[in-house]
């Protein structure tokens, strides 16, 4: 049998670790547990990565490289900011509602790397901000209006607002509930813009600013 390539195998582990953390806890996901999820040896294991910290470091750049999450709905034209914003949200509550295990096991991923490895936890949320910078930058640019706050500030706002939306969700699982505090939530965020004048760009900071 042919020797599996090193990038297949950390691949398969941090797969498998993200499947343990989120059916199990973070607390449970040892070594020994990732590797008999993965299907693999110890040997294996130490074969791809020196430590499980340096899989978790790897795990978190995995999934912020993969992150899609915006505030913005695949339609755009004909909408207010307000809509935007609104459906936007609607969009990642209803992924929190597909997967909240998963989500929980990000927010303990978090939680470990502010603890022990706090350069992982920073950029992790430079790069939620840089999302969310650049989904604001374009739903003012075609709503016709501008952010009367610097947009890296709107970002880090619209992040913290996701933030306690995912946790409010995974403790009451109300979904009325939350339906409501995305919909305060919007119009609250919407009210930091106002109409572009014809000489005033669509926002007054580029997306690349938004970050920590």
């Amino acid at each position: 049998m042919a020797r599996m390539p090193v990038e297949v195998r950390r691949t398969a582990l941090i797969e498998a670790a993200l499947r343990v953390a989120a059916s199990r806890g973070l607390h449970e996901t040892t070594t020994r547990a990732i590797v008999a999820e993965a299907g693999m040896t110890l040997a294996s294991f130490h074969y791809a990565f020196e430590s499980r910290d340096e899989l978790i470091d790897r795990l978190i750049l995995d999934v912020l490289a993969g992150e899609e999450k915006t505030v913005l709905p695949d339609e755009l034209e004909g909408r207010t900011l307000t809509e935007l914003l609104t459906d936007g949200l609607h969009g990642y509550i209803e992924h929190l509602r597909a997967d909240p295990a998963r989500e929980q096991a990000m927010l303990e991923l978090t939680q470990y790397a502010l603890r022990t490895r706090l350069p992982m936890a920073k950029e992790q949320y430079a790069q939620y901000t840089r999302l969310a910078a650049v989904s604001l930058a374009l739903a003012s640019q075609h709503t016709g209006t501008r952010w009367i706050v610097p947009l890296p500030t709107v970002a880090q706002l619209l992040v913290a607002v996701t933030d306690g939306l995912t946790l409010n969700w995974l403790v009451n699982r109300d979904d009325e509930a939350i339906d409501s505090a995305v919909r305060a939530a919007a119009r609250a965020i919407a009210a930091l813009a106002s109409p572009a004048s014809p000489a005033s760009p669509a926002s007054p900071a580029s997306p690349a600013g938004a970050s920590h």
